[in-house]
C-alpha cells in the first residue's frame, strides 16, 4: 500500500526521473540498499522503484514510526520491520529482515542508519556504513542492489522549521528529484570488505543521480560522523 501511495504523492512534490545500470534487476529475496538524506527520500525510492522494476519492498525504519497514530497500523500491514536504533534490539531487526528475504520478499535497508545532521539542502556522498547489511547478506547469502537518489533534500531538510517550509512549498517548487538503480551484486563474506563494497557502489549509484541533477557530486571517501568510527551495531 505505502509503495503504491508513494508513487500517487511523490509526482505531486517534485518531477522524478529514474535511471538504472544495463542488467539492473531485483529478483525475489533482494536487499536493496540506498544512500539516506532527508526525510522524503524512502517516498522517492518506494516509487522510483515500483515504477521502474514494479517492485514494492519491505522496508527496516525506525521504530518510532510505529507510534504516530495509523501509519504504524499501515507499516505492520505491508510487513515493514522497526528498527530501534541505538539500543540492545537494534539487531534484532536483522531477523525481521531474513524472515522477509527467506519469504521471497525484497527488503530495502539504509545502511548508513540514519540523517545527516546537515542543515544545507545540497548533496553529500553517503555517510560510513553500518555493518548490519554486510552481515544480512552474508547469513541469508542475498544479492544486493545498490540504489542512490538525489533531489529529497530539496523538498525536506535542516531543522524543523525549514522542513516544514520545505515540504508546504514542494508542490510550487517541484523540485527535480532523481533515483538511480545499480546492478546487483555479491558481496564478499569478510564483513569489511562487504561493507566498503556496499558503500563504494552506494556512492556510484548517488553520484549518477546527483550529475543527473547538476548537483556536484565530488567525493567517494565515507563522510565521518564527527571523529566517531565506523558503527558495528545495529542494521
Amino acid at each position: 500500500m505505502l509503495s503504491r501511495l508513494a508513487s500517487r504523492l511523490v509526482p505531486l512534490f517534485g518531477r522524478l526521473t529514474v535511471t538504472a545500470d544495463p542488467g539492473a534487476r531485483i529478483e525475489p529475496g533482494t536487499i536493496i540498499v540506498v544512500n539516506h538524506t532527508s526525510l522524503a527520500d524512502p517516498a522517492l525510492v518506494l516509487a522510483a522503484l515500483r515504477r521502474r522494476l514494479a517492485v514494492e519492498p519491505v522496508l527496516l525504519a525506525a521504530a518510532g514510526l510505529w507510534r504516530v497514530p495509523g501509519l504504524g497500523r499501515a507499516l505492520s500491514r505491508d510487513g515493514y520491520v522497526p528498527v530501534h536504533r541505538n539500543s540492545a534490539h537494534a539487531s534484532a531487526a536483522l531477523d525481521g529482515a531474513a524472515v522477509a528475504l527467506a519469504s521471497g520478499r525484497p527488503v530495502m535497508l539504509y545502511a548508513e542508519g540514519r540523517i545527516p545532521p546537515r542543515r544545507e539542502s545540497a548533496e553529500a556522498p553517503p555517510e560510513e556504513f553500518r555493518t548490519g547489511l554486510a552481515r544480512l547478506a552474508g547469513a541469508t547469502g542475498a544479492p544486493v542492489v545498490p540504489v542512490g537518489q538525489a533531489g529529497a533534500r530539496r523538498i525536506t531538510s535542516g531543522g524543523t522549521a525549514k522542513q516544514i517550509a520545505g515540504v508546504l512549498t514542494a508542490p510550487l517548487r517541484r523540485p527535480c528529484l532523481h533515483v538511480h538503480i545499480g546492478a546487483p551484486l555479491r558481496l564478499p563474506a569478510d564483513v569489511p570488505a562487504a561493507t566498503a563494497l556496499a558503500h563504494g557502489a552506494v556512492t556510484e549509484a548517488w553520484r549518477t543521480a546527483a550529475l543527473a541533477l547538476g548537483e556536484p557530486a565530488a567525493g567517494a571517501e565515507p563522510v565521518s560522523r564527527r571523529g566517531r568510527g565506523p558503527r558495528r551495531a545495529g542494521a
